[in-house]
């Protein structure tokens, strides 16, 4: 089934406000953001390599915790993916014709929920799996990236939120999943080539 979705009708002053808001405000502060928006997702691949790094040192049930961080972030990846597949909302730059900071996407590249803000989403949850204080550094950053996404005109409000609780779903699902049989996966994987990844030598 195929929705449609015209996000103007939920959040549509929201979004133009604050993207008039940032037509209006300091280049360098619209200069961060946008580079944020476009780069930020990178911090979250630091984080993820930071937490395999440190894990090793501590057992291989907790390194095979930290390198299914990654494949977390990917399965929110795939379901935010088929839900804009499903609503297939268009970017409020285009339906509103309203100038933004970023150039307004192709037709068909879809805004509802945004994938970016799964994908810090997931990261954050995910992390907190493998270190509270990389999940809280995470957590920031995710909301930083959300915000981010609404500022530079890329997504509605309610595209970000829905972006943030997709990933954050998919990825509590998978490392819970995970949690329970971490012991025994990664008892069987350090006796196999992979054992170097699992634990130092």
């Amino acid at each position: 089934m195929i929705l449609a979705l015209d996000g103007s009708s939920l959040d549509g002053p929201a979004y133009l406000d604050t993207v008039r808001l940032a037509r209006h405000a300091p280049a360098w502060l619209d200069d961060t953001v946008s580079a944020w928006s476009t780069y930020g997702l990178a911090l979250f691949a630091l984080l993820m390599a930071v937490g395999w790094w440190r894990a090793r040192r501590e057992s291989a049930g907790a390194s095979l915790t930290a390198l299914a961080v990654p494949f977390a972030v990917l399965a929110a990846f795939g379901v935010d993916t088929v839900l804009k597949l499903l609503v297939r909302e268009d970017r409020p730059c285009r339906s509103l014709r309203v100038a933004v900071l970023e150039t307004c996407p192709a037709p068909g590249d879809w805004s509802f929920p945004s994938n970016h803000a799964a994908i810090a989403a997931a990261a954050a949850v995910a992390l907190f799996f493998v270190s509270r204080r990389l999940g809280a550094v995470a957590a920031v950053a995710a909301v930083a990236m959300a915000v981010s996404r609404v500022w530079v005109g890329a997504h509605y409000p309610h595209d970000v939120l829905a972006g943030i609780a997709v990933g954050a779903l998919t990825a509590l699902l998978v490392m819970r999943v995970l949690r329970r049989h971490a012991a025994s996966l990664a008892g069987r994987l350090t006796a196999t080539r992979l054992r170097p990844l699992l634990a130092t030598p």
